[in-house]
């Protein structure tokens, strides 16, 4: 699925109608929360491939219990620092006692052996790289991760969303069900990544015979220009503060659902025009190096931290009375593929 921009980048085009996924009417509306579990590092700086440092996932258990009271599941997307630590390995495996939080797999090709690569920028997205070198990077990854856990991993996001044209094939042969790289109306293209631009919000099969159920990040477009969407976001990006212009007046903003630089209140109104125009799951992620103050730039302090909890305990408190309801990675597999895929409901999803 995709073609090569171009230039350096990877154009994904939206799914066809027959590939969304038609949640059952019992699944209702639903959001899921999954964390990119990750190796702490200088966000302003160059990768490197010796930042692999995980000290913050003492403070793993904490986070999870301020979900848990909200009975929200996490899925830990791990990647190899977190895979390959007993001590963040430990800590996970007590956490996924609960029953409904999971273990999933993320690459960070430049601290993934084997390394055969440049460290580069372009090269951070594990779909540039070639075939057989990303496969044994997966590879390499998806076992360390059953070696600690017991289970293979079902759901992917590669890192930076650096998805490529033989992705879905390795997550194929790899046994994955699932991969949650697309996010949804974002476009990576300028840096040599993946463009998300044509993707929408719901859930849609890809891969090998339809094999992997795709869980794009949930991205709304807010403001009373909202159903210009995508082509009218990417229009005043070539503006001078073009994008800004349009959000400080309620005419258009594009809302991510994340608490990293997405303020409480845009989010809160991306809510509920997701939920006035009917989506069925709305996406949420964060990094896990946040929940610590000091190692992303979203949370560099106590009050950061406070912050950060704050606009989880809001978010929820409207999903609830919303009635959307939390869902684990197994409900949402389960539902998904005993789900037909069809066209019925493609002119509502496909424009969220």
């Amino acid at each position: 699925m995709g073609d090569r921009h171009s230039g350096t980048g990877y154009r994904l085009p939206a799914p066809p109608l027959a590939a969304l996924v038609q949640w059952p009417e019992s699944f209702g509306m639903r959001f899921t929360v999954f964390v990119d579990t990750e190796e702490e590092f200088d966000w302003g700086t160059s990768f490197s491939r010796e930042e692999r440092g995980t000290a913050h996932m003492a403070a793993m258990p904490e986070a999870h219990a301020r979900f848990a009271a909200h009975g929200v599941p996490l899925t830990w997307l791990i990647d190899h620092p977190i895979a390959t630590c007993p001590r963040s390995v430990e800590i996970l495996r007590r956490l996924i006692e609960d029953g409904r939080s999971a273990i999933g797999t993320q690459l960070h090709p430049w601290v993934n052996p084997p390394f055969e690569e440049e460290v580069s920028v372009y090269n951070s997205f594990a779909g540039n790289l070639p075939a057989a070198l990303e496969e044994a990077k997966l590879a390499m990854l998806t076992h360390a991760i059953a070696s600690a856990f017991g289970t293979r991993p079902l759901v992917y996001r590669a890192g930076r969303y650096g998805i490529g044209p033989n992705t879905f094939a390795a997550l194929a042969r790899l046994g994955y069900r699932a991969d949650t790289s697309m996010r949804a109306r974002y476009d990576y293209g300028p840096d040599g990544g993946p463009d998300f631009s044509a993707i929408p919000n719901h859930a849609f099969r890809t891969g090998p015979d339809g094999s992997i159920v795709e869980l794009p990040l949930t991205t709304v477009f807010t403001g009373v220009l909202r159903r210009g969407g995508a082509n009218l976001h990417r229009g005043l990006g070539g503006l001078p503060r073009g994008r800004g212009f349009a959000a400080r007046l309620n005419l258009l903003s594009r809302v991510a659902l994340t608490p990293e630089d997405m303020p409480l209140a845009d989010a809160l109104e991306a809510i509920r025009v997701a939920a006035g125009e009917g989506a069925r799951l709305l996406n949420f992620s964060f990094h896990s190096p946040s929940v610590e103050p000091g190692h992303t730039p979203y949370v560099r302090d106590a009050a950061d931290l406070a912050a950060f909890y704050r606009w989880w305990d809001a978010v929820f408190a409207l999903l609830a009375r919303l009635g959307v309801v939390p869902a684990s990675l197994a409900e949402l597999l389960d539902a998904a593929c005993g789900a037909a895929p069809s066209s019925a409901t493609a002119a509502g999803a496909g424009g969220l």
